[in-house]
């Protein structure tokens, strides 16, 4: 973390805010203004970490955050990719005291760091920005419930195809696999690298991608899809 980056961005002026935000009258955006601070983490530096107490609700201004599982030391889970517009740790608002996944940054990521006493201020004060900022986030539920039928009904092959097919929709802009390497792949997928490492390169061989360094291309994403959905 670059102590240097601490900012106090104003967040009326932040482009990159949240849409959520631009709901809420000047006096409420000075307010929450005044419970955040801006922080970059470099890449490859953890943000925050699984069980560690939970002060805060993070909104990604910018940069690419990996949000994993961890069971014991060494087995991990990837969940999903939090990028730019995205919140982490939401349901800490609520009733949770600690993270419960850890993230972190696979480029350098810029964070605001949002007191989450004052946001659950703000969101029973304002019932339309709760209603915006929360629906916001319904949709991770969908990814939660792909991981879940992933690990219970799906073989190898079909684990990897769910894979392939999140990772590529989930920062179609740019080169996602840039920052994953073939154990992040095979941590999505909820298998072995050597697995992970084997069927890419029979999907390769069966012209469903391009593989060109560490870079994954899908050619056939219809094809692709029939192999998840037979699982």
């Amino acid at each position: 973390m670059d102590l240097n980056t601490y900012d106090d961005n104003n967040c009326a002026e932040c482009k990159k805010a949240s849409k959520c935000f631009q709901f809420l009258i000047p006096d409420d955006l000075e307010f929450i203004n005044s419970k955040k601070k801006q922080v970059t983490y470099l890449k490859g530096e953890q943000i925050f970490k699984q069980g560690a107490f939970a002060p805060y609700v993070l909104y990604v201004v910018e940069g690419l955050v990996k949000i994993f599982l961890q069971s014991g030391s060494i087995r991990q889970l990837n969940i999903t990719l939090a990028k730019q517009g995205e919140f982490m740790a939401f349901t800490s608002v609520f009733d949770n005291d600690v993270y419960n996944y850890s993230a972190m940054a696979l480029k350098d990521t810029t964070i605001c760091m949002i007191d989450k006493s004052a946001l659950r201020q703000l969101l029973l004060k304002n019932p339309d920005f709760a209603l915006r900022i929360t629906s916001r986030n319904c949709k991770n539920e969908n990814r939660y419930l792909e991981i879940i039928k992933n690990i219970s009904f799906k073989q190898m092959r079909g684990k990897l195809a769910s894979t392939l097919l999140y990772l590529s929709d989930a920062s179609p802009e740019e080169n996602i696999y840039e920052y994953l390497t073939r154990q992040d792949i095979a941590d999505f997928a909820s298998i072995t690298v050597e697995s992970a490492v084997k069927f890419i390169k029979e999907f390769e061989k069966e012209g469903l991608l391009k593989l060109n360094g560490k870079e994954i291309e899908i050619l056939e994403r219809r094809k692709l899809m029939e192999i998840e959905l037979r699982g």
